[in-house]
């Protein structure tokens, strides 16, 4: 994994936002839509995912970032679980709810893995050595 200068370049990060995105189009449509406290919550759960990544990446400390990355993970998690309420109830149809759930799982493994080659590469992050640089 090379250097990285800003969360937005992280293609977990990206396909969080490709998620979110999704999200808020399927809860626009009826029926989802009429379910406001739903709507609210899965859109709060998916909007989770990629503000934690980018909260930890700006710390500048791996402990930290490590720290938002699970809590990212865990609102993935949440995603999926929500997904299957949405499709038991009849507000995603089947084909719908299998293409989200297959992204949360993809960014829950790329979640891992950032996890892990951070963890692994014993770099306590960039504000131990250097001024934050810009994007």
């Amino acid at each position: 994994m090379g250097k990285v200068k800003c969360f937005e370049e992280l293609e977990v990060f990206q396909k969080a936002r490709e998620l979110c995105k999704e999200i808020y189009k399927v809860t626009n449509m009826d029926p989802f839509a009429s379910d406001y406290r739903f709507v609210q919550q899965v859109r709060a759960a998916a909007g989770s995912i990629m503000d934690n990544i980018a909260e930890g990446f700006e710390r500048n400390g791996n402990k930290e970032f490590v720290n938002f990355l699970y809590i990212a993970k865990g609102s993935c998690g949440e995603v999926r679980s929500q997904v299957l309420r949405a499709n038991d109830v009849g507000f995603l149809n089947d084909a719908q709810a299998s293409i989200l759930i297959d992204k949360c799982k993809d960014i829950s493994k790329g979640l891992y893995h950032l996890v892990y080659n951070i963890s692994k590469s014993g770099y306590v992050g960039h504000k131990f050595y250097e001024p934050q640089q810009d994007c």
